[in-house]
């Protein structure tokens, strides 16, 4: 009987039991993408992350990143958490690592004294300004919830919709209608803070206790919305999963030139919760 070892850690925290937990599933090239699927529906967490030989010489390692129901090109706390784990397991070496994954080579920089990770995402898009109402009923609140400057796709890899209320309607969200991949935000400019929820349903995630591409993608947005400088680099906070009882902190940077974002990071500490071993799934091909 085939087996796998995985570990279970919590990212973007540091305490464990919040956060956005994450299963690793290590030495998973002899697996195909079928059984990736299975092992991570059988998780059922955000996402799962499998290890895998670099096909670039300039990567590390390379991965592949599962939700319950399909495969993703990258995600943000998959890539902290994994990147932590490997270094603490002795599998790399740090502090300056290149992970290998479906957006490309992304750099992640790995703090081993403190337990963090920052990942460097992909290269930064933003779209056109949309109407909010839409949104704002699908998500169960009003005009009058709506602070704005307009929603639009933004991402580093992976996009998200980003919509501006006010802190009381972050609170009230609840999903009334199909709409995926919708980051509901209040920002705090005095902060630089922003009080977060992600709605990700259609791939199997009703709402994400952390999630490290949408981070990205927000800055992006505050860069073409003029809430944050258009010239150099900003910083940003973010707290998600309140809502959830997941608490998480999201350490955040944009960099940004001529009012347009050239890139934009993200990074938090990773809690070990388990480890052990999994059968592997049968393959029907």
């Amino acid at each position: 009987m085939s087996m796998v070892r995985y570990s279970v850690v919590d990212v973007f925290t540091d305490r464990p039991f919040t956060g956005n937990p994450l299963a690793i599933v290590y030495d998973a090239e002899t697996l195909a993408g079928e059984q990736m699927q299975a092992i991570a529906r059988e998780f059922n967490l955000s996402e799962t992350i499998f290890v895998l030989p670099p096909t670039s010489a300039e990567a590390t390692y390379r991965v592949r990143i599962f939700t319950p129901s399909t495969e993703l090109p990258f995600a943000g706390h998959p890539s902290v958490g994994c990147a932590v784990t490997l270094l603490r397991n002795g599998a790399i070496k740090g502090p300056e690592v290149v992970q290998e994954c479906g957006a490309g080579l992304l750099p992640i920089h790995i703090d081993e004294v403190h337990g963090t990770a920052t990942v460097t995402g992909g290269v930064p898009t933003v779209g056109p300004a949309l109407d909010p109402l839409p949104l704002l009923e699908s998500i169960g609140l009003t005009e009058a919830d709506y602070v704005g400057p307009a929603p639009r796709l933004a991402g580093c890899g992976l996009e998200f919709v980003f919509l501006s209320v006010t802190d009381d309607a972050v609170g009230r969200v609840r999903l009334w209608r199909p709409v995926d991949n919708l980051s509901v935000f209040h920002w705090n400019a005095e902060q630089n803070l922003a009080h977060v929820r992600v709605l990700v349903p259609e791939v199997g995630v009703a709402e994400d206790p952390a999630t490290g591409s949408a981070a990205m993608g927000l800055g992006v947005w505050l860069v073409s919305s003029g809430l944050l400088p258009g010239d150099g680099l900003s910083r940003y906070e973010i707290a998600q999963g309140l809502e959830m009882h997941r608490p998480s902190a999201l350490h955040c940077t944009v960099t940004a030139s001529g009012g347009k974002a050239v890139s934009a990071s993200v990074g938090g500490h990773v809690v070990p919760i388990a480890s052990g071993e999994m059968i592997v799934p049968p393959f029907v091909g």
